[in-house]
C-alpha cells in the first residue's frame, strides 16, 4: 500500500487475512503453477483417511468481483474464481480457486501492483494440496509454492525446508473459503470463531468475532449481512480493534459484500460489485 514500509507491508498482508482474506487477492499476470508440484503430493497410504467436510456454500464456476478503495482513490479491481475444472491431486479431487487484479489510475502510476494467489483444495476435506503466490508491489517480489501433506500435517515451502502445521491448516487462498464454509447459523454477538492458516512460513490463527446482522447498501443492491470484525494487534496497522469490518451475505453463500478498514496511513474500502454462478440465492432485499 501506498505510504508503507516492506515490513508494514507484510503485517498488513496478515491483518487482512483476517478479513476472510479478502483484501489481499490483489493479482495480475498470467501464470501457470509448475506441473512437477502436482507429482510432489503424497498419495495416501492403505490406513490414511482425510475428513469429509460437507458445504453449499460455493461451486466451480462461480466468480466474485471486487473494487478496491484506497481513501478517496478508485485503487483496483479483484476477481475470485473458482475454476470450472476437477482437477485430481494425489488422487484426490480439486477445487481451483484463484484471485487475479490489479491496481488502476493513479495508484496504479504511483504503486505498481500485479500479484497472483492460487490454490487447489481438497474437494471433500477443504484444506489444500497446492499454493502458489507470485507477488509484485512496486518493485517487492514474493514467489511461494507450497506444497501440504494433511495426512503426516507437513507443508513443503521448497529448498528442503518442511513445517509443521495443525490439523486441516490453510493457506491465505483456501482460507477465504473455508471461512464461507462455516456454521454462522447458532451465532451469538461475541462468539469467536478461529482458522489456522499457513503465512510466511509459520502458522498465523486468524480470530474473527461475529457482531450481528445489518442490511447495507451495496454496488449490487441491498444485502442483509452478517458483520464481523476480525480481533487484530493494535498500535502497527490499526489503532483501535474495531477499525476493521466485514460483512457477509446473510445466506448459505457467506459471500463477503464489504471489508472496510481504517488504517494509520489512511482507509482501505473492498465492494463487490460483481458476482455470478453462486451456489444459491443472495440475501438481497428487493
Amino acid at each position: 500500500m501506498i505510504g508503507m514500509s516492506f515490513g508494514n507491508k507484510i503485517n498488513m498482508n496478515r491483518i487482512l487475512l483476517s478479513a476472510f482474506l479478502a483484501f489481499i487477492l490483489f493479482a495480475g499476470f498470467a501464470f501457470r503453477p509448475d506441473p512437477t508440484a502436482f507429482s510432489q503430493v503424497e498419495t495416501p497410504g492403505k490406513d490414511e483417511t482425510l475428513r469429509t467436510y460437507k458445504h453449499d456454500a460455493f461451486k466451480r464456476g462461480e466468480t466474485l468481483k471486487y473494487r478496491m478503495h484506497y481513501g478517496w482513490l478508485d485503487a483496483g479491481i479483484v476477481t475470485i474464481e473458482v475454476k470450472d475444472e476437477a482437477r485430481e491431486i494425489g488422487g484426490r479431487k480439486t477445487y481451483h480457486v484463484v484471485g487475479i487484479g490489479e491496481t488502476k489510475g493513479s495508484v496504479d502510476f504511483f504503486f505498481k501492483i500485479r500479484d497472483r494467489y492460487e490454490s487447489y483444495i481438497d474437494e471433500e476435506a477443504l484444506a489444500p494440496w497446492i499454493f502458489i503466490r507470485r507477488v509484485n508491489e512496486g518493485g517487492y517480489k514474493i514467489n511461494q509454492d507450497y506444497i501440504f501433506n494433511h495426512y503426516k500435517k507437513k507443508v513443503d515451502v521448497g529448498n528442503n525446508a518442511v513445517y509443521d502445521i495443525p490439523e486441516y491448516c490453510q493457506d491465505m487462498t483456501s482460507a477465504f473459503f473455508y471461512a464461507r464454509c462455516l456454521d454462522y447459523s447458532k451465532a451469538k454477538e461475541g462468539d469467536v470463531f478461529t482458522i489456522n492458516s499457513f503465512v510466511d512460513k509459520e502458522v498465523f490463527t486468524v480470530k474473527i468475532r461475529y457482531i450481528g446482522r445489518e442490511t447495507i447498501d451495496s454496488d449490487v443492491g441491498k444485502i442483509k449481512c452478517l458483520k464481523f470484525r476480525p480481533i487484530l494487534q493494535k498500535g502497527r496497522i490499526f489503532k483501535h480493534e474495531e477499525d476493521l469490518n466485514v460483512w457477509i451475505t446473510d445466506d448459505k453463500n457467506h459471500i463477503p459484500v464489504r471489508a472496510q478498514a481504517k488504517i494509520l496511513v489512511g482507509s482501505v474500502k473492498m465492494d463487490l460489485m460483481e458476482y455470478s454462478n453462486l451456489a444459491n440465492p443472495i440475501s438481497k432485499v428487493n
